[in-house]
């Protein structure tokens, strides 16, 4: 019983080391991902929209930060994950916004959930995405006035821009790949019915 019990001792202690370990290259790789990806976002949205208004930074693109520079071999930080959920979060919150807007509750939890099904369905599931869809719900009057237009224009433009910077940051150092799968893009061959056998 003794012996078990240092067994486990030691095998935490080496867990924990392991987990604590601190990479400081990953960590300024991480840092300067999100800051450029976010800080270009805000400069043009000032640039566009003036300082006093904040319509192109989402809240939902902080939580993909972390995904898709702070975690970047997670299947929920690739190309096709980020740039899904966020669209398809944005397209659900406008619609359940546009037909349940007076029942702001009903809309937001519909929006959620639905979102995150259709996410689950098309293999696109990113978690800031079901943010993206609540925000579309309970989002200033600015947001709710774009409409469908919100998926584009703050959603879509700023994926595109986070991903854009997170292709060129995560790939810089040797030690960091992004994405995962260099065809991410190549949704049609995913697709495909396998070639019968030939005899």
């Amino acid at each position: 019983m003794r012996q078990r019990l240092r067994r486990q001792a030691r095998r935490v202690r080496v867990i924990v080391y392991q987990e604590t370990l601190f990479d400081w290259q990953e960590h300024l790789w991480t840092f300067v991902g999100a800051f450029a990806g976010i800080g270009l976002i805000g400069l043009l949205n000032r640039e566009l929209l003036g300082p006093a208004d904040t319509l192109l930074l989402v809240g939902s693109f902080g939580a993909s930060s972390v995904l898709i520079y702070g975690v970047i071999n997670s299947p929920l930080a690739q190309p096709r994950n980020l740039l899904g959920g966020h669209v398809l979060g944005a397209l659900v919150g406008v619609t359940a916004q546009q037909w349940l807007g007076t029942e702001q509750w009903l809309a937001a939890a519909l929006a959620v959930a639905a979102s995150i099904v259709l996410m689950q369905i098309t293999k696109t599931l990113h978690p800031p995405g079901g943010a993206t869809a609540l925000i579309a719900v309970v989002g200033s009057g600015r947001i709710r006035e774009l409409g469908y237009w919100y998926v584009l224009l703050p959603v879509l433009l700023g994926a595109l821009l986070l991903l854009a910077v997170a292709l060129v940051v995560n790939n810089l150092p040797g030690t960091r790949r992004y994405p995962a799968n260099p065809h991410w893009y190549r949704v049609w061959q995913r697709y495909r019915r396998p070639k019968p056998p030939t005899v």
